[in-house]
């Protein structure tokens, strides 16, 4: 039977409703609205669409968001001084770097710089420390999206052969921690590794998050595994495709993400989570 599709979008709905309720509560109570500092350096138009969206979102769910759109020449001090200028703004409780940057500035300068109780990114080497030595606080928002998904197909990860395939730090690496954190035995694979299709075929939790088409076929998925496809990638025709084939890939899976409408969502959902979080702390 063809894999059941794990839909990001309706998950991420419900999130971003209980995110909207939370806040609602927040100001009934005489707080404040959370608050979200979104910085974009340059003029990168997928990285213009990433943000709109994401202050969308902010608007939707009554959370304050403010916007710093830089142009591509600011230097590195320049953006680590407005960094700093929000750290210390008690009215910000989130600060989000829009990546990637320009060449000219180093973008683990200024994801350190960031205060971590404000990194609702979820990049910083204390909040992946903490990750790691099972104290999560703000984490990662896709990976841990990827954990709040599987969750809610009722995934036991004890005992199970989770897969990762790419170690990048922004989803592969953290993903690994997480369902470590989660009680999954782990194997990240990367551009070093040798003999993928054996690994991917013994993966009973397979997550694809290298934003390459075609690095993993679908005959190589074990049958009744779960699949989560992280990649996003558009073809010449302009159609949005994972990193998977998915039609294949379907069937042979038991649950499976579709591209679009799969981890997508759930990274913008995470982010105003962890903004709320954020605010929980700072009040």
């Amino acid at each position: 039977m063809p894999a059941k599709i794990i839909d990001g979008k309706a998950i991420a709905l419900e999130i971003r409703e209980q995110v909207k309720q939370s806040v609602l509560e927040r100001i009934g109570n005489g707080q404040r609205a959370p608050g979200l500092a979104v910085i974009l350096v340059g003029e990168n138009p997928a990285s213009q669409v990433y943000v709109r969206k994401k202050k969308e979102a902010c608007v939707e769910a009554g959370i304050v968001s403010k916007a710093f759109d830089l142009p591509a020449d600011t230097s590195e001090t320049e953006l680590l001084s407005l960094i700093e200028q929000l750290n210390d703004d008690h009215e910000i409780d989130g600060i989000l770097v829009q990546l990637p940057l320009p060449e000219h500035i180093d973008s683990t300068t200024v994801l350190e710089t960031i205060h971590p109780d404000k990194d609702v990114d979820g990049f910083h080497p204390y909040n992946i420390g903490r990750l790691a030595q099972r104290m999560p606080s703000l984490r990662p928002c896709t990976p841990h999206g990827v954990i709040y998904m599987l969750n809610t197909i009722g995934e036991t990860y004890k005992g199970r052969h989770a897969v990762i395939v790419g170690a990048s730090n922004i989803v592969g690496r953290p993903m690994g921690l997480e369902l470590l954190l989660a009680g999954a035995t782990v194997t990240t694979c990367h551009r070093f590794t040798h003999d993928l299709a054996e690994h991917v075929a013994r993966a009973d939790i397979l997550v694809v998050a290298v934003g390459k088409p075609g690095i993993v076929k679908g005959e190589w998925v074990k049958p009744g595994a779960t699949v989560i496809d992280v990649g996003i990638n558009r073809t010449e025709a302009g159609k949005l495709i994972g990193d998977l084939d998915f039609e294949a890939a379907a069937q042979r899976a038991a649950y499976i993400t579709p591209v679009p409408g799969g981890v997508g969502p759930m990274t913008v959902a995470m982010l105003l989570r962890n903004t709320l979080q954020a605010s929980n702390k700072h009040c």
